[in-house]
């Protein structure tokens, strides 16, 4: 969650590597993510393209495999290039389960598909690795600084992807049921402020809008939390953020140790948050900020020290950013806009080939866990999101600089506003077309997958994620698929 790397967010718990880089560096008090969910995020990362251009709509579809990334351009104009832990980008991974939630999200069904939210304290206070295979790439990322950077005639780019913060896996509530256990030892939950969590506040379920309460309902957080739950929940994932941090220190001191530091350009940012039972949620896959709002911090030579950045930007301007770092030149195509300027603290008087960097941001949603494509323009105080066609649900408005809880839809009191954005986000995107392309594609990919199964599609689709719920009226959920179909 990109509200932990700067004032007030960052009171709940110790993240000395963060603060190391804002004391270095510059750190984006407002970057988002271009779709909150793992593979469509990456891939606009990797791609500096928007979800809607690359079509990667779901966890299932990211780029294929031989798009051309930034990192292949840095190769082919002389860089060495190294890769570490989670990439997740390109299309054919991820859960069946996890598929066929997003193909079937327009059947007219409610089935959970999470386990519940729970907290899980494993070890003792000399526990430090508990994220073992994080742990692990970040030992070769090190090694590799110490034993191969170093000897290079030519530079380099790393990339180390990681898995923490992110939920683990529920074996508990059956194998294939989701992750929803926050995992920490008491080494890293000693680094939160317990007093200094805020619970969030709730709205019932009865006033929830449609698709926030879709998502509680999959997420499986509509039953009954304590305050307790809610905060212990809060503080495990933070504790989780420690623990990331510490790896991100680990990275640091390599380069320091072998006098790379200051010669080398350090970025850290993350594909989504963790809503972490914020609006009666957690996970990602919503444009509440817990979700959408990402960190992002920069330093190294030519970066300007202890720089806040208001501007809103998003993980497509990571593509033209590496271009820029690296003097090649950067396609005119590209959706995202280099943060150079900015990160020179030259805002105003650079202006790209392309144009003034605009004032808003877009991110989509297409995948599980939300029953509708969803569509966020954030731009001064406002966060605009639409649904679908922008008919057919009701559209969301907040005040951020009024409502940062984003508790109080406007978009009734201000049409006005509401109208404006809409055409700005029309500009961008005509989004009633892509919702329904997406339907289409919903549709003839589930098709496929239920007559590729023959015999065996009841038996599949019953022991999917959502199997505590469908196995109750397994006949219902079915014909709810043939009425869709």
């Amino acid at each position: 969650d990109g509200r932990l790397t700067f004032y007030p967010g960052n009171q709940t718990v110790d993240l000395p590597f963060i603060n190391f880089m804002k004391r270095y560096g510059t750190v984006f008090l407002n970057a988002y993510t271009n779709s909150p969910i793992c593979c469509p995020s990456r891939a606009a990362m990797w791609s500096g393209l928007f979800t809607h251009l690359t079509e990667s709509w779901n966890n299932f579809k990211g780029l294929d495999p031989d798009y051309v990334t930034w990192m292949d351009l840095m190769e082919k104009h002389g860089y060495h290039t190294q890769k570490y832990g989670k990439l997740d980008y390109t299309s054919g991974h991820h859960s069946v389960s996890n598929r066929v939630e997003a193909w079937t999200r327009d059947v007219d069904f409610l089935l959970r598909q999470e386990g519940r939210p729970m907290v899980n304290l494993t070890g003792d206070r000399k526990h430090v690795r508990v994220m073992e295979a994080d742990w692990q790439n970040t030992d070769k990322a090190v090694n590799w600084i110490k034993e191969e950077a170093t000897k290079l005639a030519q530079p380099f780019v790393l990339y180390l992807g990681l898995n923490l913060p992110h939920p683990y896996p529920s074996p508990s509530s059956g194998e294939n049921f989701g992750s929803s256990t926050f995992l920490t030892s008491p080494y890293w939950l000693e680094k939160v402020t317990y007093e200094a969590i805020k619970i969030p506040k709730w709205s019932s379920l009865s006033e929830m809008h449609p698709v926030d309460y879709y998502s509680s309902y999959t997420k499986n957080c509509t039953g009954e939390f304590t305050k307790e739950d809610v905060r212990n929940i809060r503080a495990f994932y933070y504790a989780m953020c420690a623990e990331t941090d510490a790896m991100l220190g680990e990275i640091i001191s390599a380069l320091r140790d072998t006098g790379l530091l200051k010669k080398t350009i350090v970025i850290f940012t993350a594909d989504h948050g963790e809503l972490a039972m914020e609006h009666r949620q957690f996970y990602k896959m919503s444009m509440y900020e817990g979700s959408s709002h990402v960190p992002l911090l920069v330093m190294g030579p030519g970066i300007k020290e202890q720089q806040q950045v208001p501007n809103v930007v998003s993980l497509v301007d990571i593509y033209p950013t590496m271009l820029d770092i690296a003097r090649i030149p950067i396609p005119q195509n590209l959706s995202g806009y280099s943060l150079i300027p900015l990160l020179r603290g030259k805002a105003e008087n650079k202006v790209s080939s392309k144009g003034p960097r605009p004032s808003w941001v877009l991110s989509e949603f297409h995948g599980c866990d939300v029953n509708s494509s969803t569509y966020m323009l954030r731009t001064g105080k406002w966060k605009y999101i639409t649904y679908s066609d922008g008919r057919s649900v009701l559209p969301q408005l907040f005040d951020l600089s009024d409502d940062p809880d984003e508790l109080t839809n406007v978009a009734i009191k201000f049409p006005v506003i509401v109208h404006s954005l809409d055409k700005i986000l029309r500009s961008i995107v005509n989004y009633p077309k892509v919702s329904s392309s997406v339907q289409r594609y919903n549709k003839k990919q589930f098709m496929i997958w239920k007559q590729s199964l023959g015999q065996n599609y009841s038996d599949v689709i019953a022991n999917l994620r959502w199997h505590q719920d469908w196995l109750k009226e397994p006949k219902k959920y079915e014909n709810a698929i043939e009425k869709w179909l």
